[in-house]
């Protein structure tokens, strides 16, 4: 089984792979979002493994726009709880560090610590994993990862500081996607795109349907429609009981929306 993950093996995605589909698979790593819808599309992996949102530094809403643009079925999700360490080369200590290099989004999630750090130099890469081989393979001293404790252990660093997150319930959520929607018989939970009718109040006819048919609205996010300025598509996750709640609910929305799309049927995380 052929899975694109961002980043390389000890990476967070890495590590959700492993977890949804076991150890029994083969890696295509990819340094950045935008290149993974093509594999798929192409047929050169089966799945993708995509973070889509962070309890602390919130949604990813470039990874919206490419699930829709490439029309990816999202089959399942996986929270994975994050837990950064700091590492380096052994033999060195925090007041040795003069660089710690990371992706953005682990940087923004560990901000108090580095604040109490002002002598190290911020440097923002394009996946954690990746800035821990590169410290190893390049004997880089002085410059330390925020990365897994995978990572650290794939890559032979010593963890310095551990757990340096700012908020210990720190989670992120990563969307299982395929190529074409499959028979889906076992779901609880969907995630869709709707477009309101450019007119006062139609967002609330919306939210309404979803209260009258008691479906829990676990997630809103906006985004703007390019070509037409000031209208925006809306992305909503919601959770039900019986599967006969949410055909009534897609019944109705398609009488008072522009568009509505079902992005994926699943088994709630």
């Amino acid at each position: 089984m052929k899975i694109a993950i961002q980043g390389i093996k000890g990476s967070f995605h890495h590590i959700t792979a492993n977890q949804y589909f076991g150890k029994n698979i083969t890696l295509n790593e990819c340094l950045s979002f935008d290149e993974m819808p093509k594999l798929l599309t192409n047929n050169n992996v089966d799945y993708l493994v995509m973070a889509i949102e962070n309890s602390i530094a919130g949604a990813i809403l470039a990874n919206y726009k490419l699930i829709d643009e490439y029309n990816l079925n999202i089959i399942g999700e996986v929270y994975l709880p994050i837990q950064h360490q700091l590492m380096a080369l052994e033999n060195q200590s925090l007041k040795d560090i003069k660089e710690v290099w990371s992706h953005p989004m682990a940087i923004n999630q560990c901000r108090v610590f580095l604040r109490k750090q002002p002598h190290i130099k911020l440097i923002e890469e394009s996946d954690t994993a990746e800035v821990a081989r590169l410290i190893q393979e390049k004997q880089l001293k002085g410059i330390a990862a925020i990365a897994s404790k995978k990572a650290a252990e794939i890559y032979n660093l010593k963890i310095i500081e551990s757990n340096i997150q700012t908020n210990k319930e720190n989670y992120t959520r990563f969307f299982i996607l395929n190529k074409e929607p499959k028979q889906i018989i076992d779901f609880n939970k969907v995630s869709l795109k709707f477009i309101t009718k450019h007119q006062q109040g139609s967002l609330v006819e919306v939210l309404q349907v979803f209260v009258k048919h008691q479906l829990n609205l676990s997630k809103i996010q906006s985004l703007p429609i390019i070509d037409n300025p000031w209208e925006y598509s809306f992305f909503v996750d919601v959770t039900f009981n019986e599967k006969e709640q949410f055909n009534n609910v897609l019944q109705e929305l398609n009488g008072i929306v522009s568009e509505v799309k079902i992005l994926g049927k699943y088994k709630k995380g």
